[in-house]
């Protein structure tokens, strides 16, 4: 072959592997109907097009059929700023390729910004976790999409095919409703903090169960609506997304009332003064919550729920990236219907 030959063959070659996102998605039937719907938003589609080092989470055509087979998934394709939301959210700032995503979990900003469905510094995050042989990427209350292909790589980054369409985080009234966290959302409610939580950005709340409420529910019935709402205000921490993955051992953390909470990390778990996070990293819309088994005091470094700071309540809890504290435990807290639960509150 003739030098000239040769060149050329190489440059054909180069070009062929440098596939765009745009080739990579329509060259998979599968990816069809995510095909369809990013066309729908041609400025969209041509970032995507020009960008580097980007991610794409990209949802297979069953997994669209089952969010738009629901009344409100149906009515979700006509509400276009949602629909961008729910594209936007799909695409990961940087490139991550499946072997680098860590057991521990990783929360990864995307291209979500748009502040009529996030107030997260940086994007809307989404957690990937490396578990049981495979990757995992949880989103907004802890809804599940496994990755069923990964690391199809377009000249821009990559591409991880997935089982089911990422929920965009809805606020925490909402969340913690589908939570079953109904004592914490009516008492945010009877204090006048529900809008608080909702629209402060980059906050973390330690939400106690039901049961913690109850424990001490003769101590919260004796309290002026004032005195409650201090107590509310010392499980909110505002200006800070604090991640299981960021928190570290014995750092204290100044909250919304202005009194410290102590993180400590022992056995594998998370404790906040007292408590223990039973479940951790739920992601909402303008941060990131985690659930406890006791209510924190403000004027102490302990946690009520009617046992010794000795008892029971001391155990540590399940590392945040370890399968206990991942998709089974959110459904024991009757997370029912992640899709249509973020589709009930933006449409």
């Amino acid at each position: 072959m003739q030098p000239k030959s040769l060149f050329i063959s190489l440059l054909s070659a180069s070009s062929v592997g440098a596939q765009s996102l745009t080739s990579v998605l329509q060259g998979n039937s599968d990816l069809s109907t995510l095909t369809s719907t990013l066309q729908k938003f041609p400025s969209l589609l041509q970032a995507l097009g020009s960008a580097s080092n980007i991610t794409v989470l990209a949802p297979t055509n069953e997994a669209f059929n089952a969010l738009f087979s629901t009344p409100t998934g149906a009515a979700a394709q006509n509400d276009v700023g949602l629909l961008q939301a729910v594209l936007q959210y799909h695409v990961i700032n940087g490139t991550y390729p499946a072997s680098s995503i860590p057991s521990t979990g990783a929360f990864v900003p995307t291209l979500l910004t748009n502040s009529s469905y996030t107030n997260v510094t940086g994007g809307q995050r989404v957690e990937g976790i490396s578990q049981n042989g495979g990757v995992t990427f949880f989103s907004g209350g802890k809804a599940t999409s496994n990755v069923t292909q990964a690391d199809v790589k377009f000249d821009g980054g990559i591409v991880h095919i997935i089982n089911s369409v990422l929920t965009v985080p809805a606020n925490i009234t909402s969340t913690a409703q589908a939570a079953g966290l109904t004592t914490l959302a009516t008492a945010l409610t009877q204090t006048n903090l529900l809008n608080t939580v909702n629209v402060l950005p980059d906050i973390t709340v330690f939400a106690p169960t039901n049961q913690a409420f109850a424990a001490i529910n003769s101590t919260i019935a004796s309290l002026s609506t004032q005195q409650l709402a201090s107590i509310l205000e010392y499980h909110v921490i505002n200006g800070t997304v604090g991640y299981s993955t960021t928190l570290t051992n014995g750092e204290t953390i100044p909250t919304l009332n202005g009194a410290t909470v102590k993180i400590t990390l022992a056995n594998g778990g998370v404790k906040v003064n007292q408590a223990t996070v039973t479940i951790a990293d739920v992601l909402v819309a303008n941060g990131v919550v985690h659930v406890i088994d006791s209510v924190l005091q403000p004027n102490s470094s302990s946690s009520s729920n009617g046992t010794s700071p000795g008892g029971p309540s001391s155990s540590p809890s399940p590392a945040p990236g370890s399968d206990a504290t991942k998709p089974q435990s959110v459904a024991a807290a009757t997370l029912v219907g992640a899709c249509a639960l973020w589709l009930a509150y933006y449409l």
